[in-house]
C-alpha cells in the first residue's frame, strides 16, 4: 500500500473533534487542498464526498507520520465505516488527485461516499452548494 496523505474534509479537519481524536500526533504536515470533480454532501453531523463532474470540495491534505501510519490509516477506515471491497462500506478509501493551496498536484487518500449511498446522496440529499464544511449557520 502506498504511504499517500490523506485529503480530510469534515470532522477530520483540523479543528474539529475527529481530527483531536484520531490525527493529533501523528501528522507530518497539514496545509489546505481542493478536491475537484466531487460535490459534498450533508450527512448528519458529517459530510459526504460523492464524484460529481465541475465541483470542489475544499478540505486539508494531512501527511501521516511514517511510524504510525498503518495504525492511524486503519483506525481513520473504522471511522469511516470502510472496509477494503466490503459491500456495505459508508465510504470508500480511494486514491485521487488533489489540488494543494500552491497549484501542485498530488495523489492522495480521499473517503468518498460508497455507491449506493452516493446515488441515494445525489436524488434525495442536501447539497453543499460551496463545497466546505462546517456550513455556515
Amino acid at each position: 500500500m502506498p504511504h499517500l496523505p490523506v485529503f480530510v474534509y469534515g470532522t477530520l479537519r483540523p479543528g474539529q473533534h475527529n481530527y483531536a481524536r484520531y490525527l493529533r500526533g501523528h501528522t507530518l504536515t497539514e496545509q489546505p487542498a481542493r478536491l475537484l470533480g466531487a460535490a459534498l454532501y450533508a450527512g448528519p453531523g458529517y459530510p459526504y464526498a460523492v464524484p460529481a463532474a465541475h465541483s470542489t470540495v475544499h478540505g486539508d491534505l494531512v501527511t501521516l507520520t511514517l511510524d504510525h501510519y498503518a495504525a492511524t490509516l486503519a483506525a481513520l477506515d473504522a471511522l469511516e465505516g470502510c472496509a477494503p471491497g466490503a459491500p456495505d462500506n459508508l465510504y470508500d478509501r480511494v486514491a485521487r488527485e488533489v489540488v494543494q493551496a500552491n497549484g501542485a498536484h498530488t495523489q492522495a487518500w480521499v473517503y468518498l461516499a460508497a455507491p449506493a449511498l452516493a446515488r441515494r446522496l445525489r436524488s434525495t440529499g442536501t447539497l453543499i452548494p460551496n463545497g466546505r464544511w462546517p456550513m455556515a449557520t
